[in-house]
Formats: structure tokens, sequence, C-alpha cells
């Protein structure tokens, strides 16, 4: 027996009969021969880690714009946390960690520049609009690997693809990732928001305390004991009615003191302004894109949808500099 049929046993010897097994993935979108070591889960989450679009996210903005202390969260911390959040939750109720783990480190891959403010430009001016799961999904099936993709399986895209809270995955492993997106956010902006001094932990409203606590640790470990207690031994993933009432103020009260803080958000109507420049720039100037997105155009891909493609893939830091070598005038030198 080889080793990727030793680990698909073991998983069904061991995972919860609501778990999704490896050994019953719907596929990939173009078949390929089975790893011989890596069930396909596993072997997702590696080619997610090993993707550009993965190590862009550690210069791409969660919440604050290119803050300059060491330790607010960026993209990819927020990324990590997902995960970690989701594999302890995985792990306690017996589903499929990799597959957790896998549509966690995917599920913000299509994230744009500067956070919400950058995929809110690109929303405005990109045919069709602009929606980060959705970018996410289109990074793995074609802008990684010169348009070859990562070749996902099923399970994974679909986890991907409906993180966010309009959609449902159709996995519980999916789900896990869903409310875990939510906890992580929360706990984390704010933390940072606290280290910014634009909040306090006793700002925290009582009849939201009373419930998930005080602290940013108090916070998280209630979310993660009541996920668990709520979905043991469950074909769900969900929280206490209590509990979810009370996150969803938590959010409420985030949006008000903090998404929408006039403080946090001073220079997003920059970031927004500078996402539209580029992309007026590069759909009147479409050869100056690099050449792993210019093969796009080959294909027929609208020349607006390869500059929101090349945008959306950039950096903070990328973005800033770019804007500044096109637009910025540089010193003379005789």
């Amino acid at each position: 027996m080889i080793v990727r049929e030793q680990l698909e046993l073991l998983e069904r010897e061991s995972l919860s009969k609501y778990a999704t097994l490896s050994e019953n993935s719907r596929g990939r979108l173009r078949p390929e021969e089975q790893c011989d070591i890596r069930p396909v889960f596993q072997r997702d989450r590696d080619r997610i880690l090993h993707s550009k679009a993965f190590r862009r996210l550690k210069d791409k903005t969660q919440v604050f714009l290119t803050p300059e202390g060491d330790h607010y969260r960026t993209r990819l911390t927020h990324t990590l946390e997902v995960s970690q959040n989701a594999r302890t939750i995985a792990k306690a109720l017996r589903l499929n960690e990799e597959l957790v783990e896998a549509v966690a480190l995917g599920h913000d891959l299509g994230h744009t520049p500067f956070g919400h403010a950058g995929e809110r430009a690109l929303n405005r001016v990109c045919p069709g609009g602009f929606k980060h799961n959705e970018q996410s999904v289109r990074t793995v099936d074609v802008l990684e690997k010169d348009g070859m993709g990562l070749n996902l399986t099923m399970e994974v895209r679909d986890g991907i693809l409906n993180h966010q809270t309009s959609s449902m995955p159709a996995t519980l492993e999916g789900k896990i990732v869903r409310l875990s997106d939510k906890i992580a956010y929360i706990h984390h902006d704010m933390d940072d928001a606290i280290r910014g001094h634009i909040l306090r932990d006793s700002d925290v409203p009582k009849e939201i305390g009373d419930v998930i606590g005080y602290t940013t640790r108090e916070r998280l470990d209630c979310f993660i004991h009541d996920i668990v207690n709520a979905s043991f031994d469950r074909d769900d993933i969900r929280m206490s009615d209590e509990v979810a009432e009370a996150m969803k103020k938590m959010r409420e009260f985030m949006f008000e003191r903090v998404y929408q803080s006039p403080v946090a958000k001073a220079e997003e109507h920059k970031a927004e302004n500078l996402i539209e420049t580029l992309f007026e720039y590069f759909v009147k100037h479409k050869d100056e894109m690099p050449q792993e997105f210019l093969f796009l155009l080959d294909r027929g891909e609208p020349v607006e949808r390869v500059a929101c493609d090349y945008i959306g893939a950039m950096t903070d830091r990328f973005a800033i500099a770019l804007y500044e070598e096109i637009f910025i005038p540089k010193s003379w030198h005789g």
C-alpha cells in the first residue's frame, strides 16, 4: 500500500462521519495523476503555500494602510490566524484539517493592495465588478503558473469562493473557515485598533462584553469554544444563538468605531485614487503590463479585466512605487 492510501485509510478510521474525506474529493478542473505520498487536500495546501500570490500577502493591507509599527497585521498574518483558528476547530470536531488549512491559506489570495479600499476602487472600474473572493478563485484557476493555475480540488475552490458572509460553502470544513475568517478579523482588528490608540478594551459595550469577554484573548477563546460545543457531532458548523448575536453586535461596533473611522481610514481615498489612476493608465498602455498578464489578452480577455488582474495582484508597496515611477517627475541630472 502506498503512503497516500495509508493516510486516506487513517482518515476513514479517525475522522467524523461528517468529515470530507480526501478519497471522496470531487476532483480537479483538469484530471491529473495522484501523488503517491500526499492526499489531495494536503497537495492543494502545498500548492497554495508555494504560490506567488501567497507570498505577496505579506505586503498587502489588512485594515491599517502601510502602518509604521512592526506589529500591525497584514493580509498574510490575517491568513495565518484564520488558518490556526480553523485548524483548532477542525481538529476538535474531527473534521479534515488539511482541507480546512488549504481553504484558509487560499481564501484571500485575490485581495487587492490597500485592503477593501483597493477592492472598492477596482469594483467601480472593472466591467462586471471586482470581488476578492471571486478573484481568489481566478488567481488559483488562471493567474498562477503562467495561465495554468494551481488546478485545485473542487472542495478547496468552493471554500475559497464562499468564505464571505453572503455565501455558504458546501463542506463543513469550508464553513469552519467562513466563521474563522470573521473570528480572526474581529480579534486582530480590535487588537490593532487598541495598538493604534483608536479603541480601548473598556470601550466594548457591556451587552457584548458580558457574553464574549472584554479582552481580545477572552473573545477568541469564547468564539472557538462556542463553535466547537455548538457543532460537536452535528452535520453543521454554527454558534450558539447568544454568541452569534454578540458577534454580530461586535462586528457592528467595529464597523462604527474602526472600519469606518475617519482616523483609521483618513488615507483610503488616496489609495482608491491611486488604484483608479493605475487602471486608467494600463487600459491605455496595455503593452506596459508584464508578459505574465499580456497572454490573457491573446486569449481574448478584455484589457479592462486584465488591468484589474495586474493591479489587484500588486502589493501596497509595489503599487505606490509604480505610481511614483509613472506619474511623479524625477529630478534632472545633468
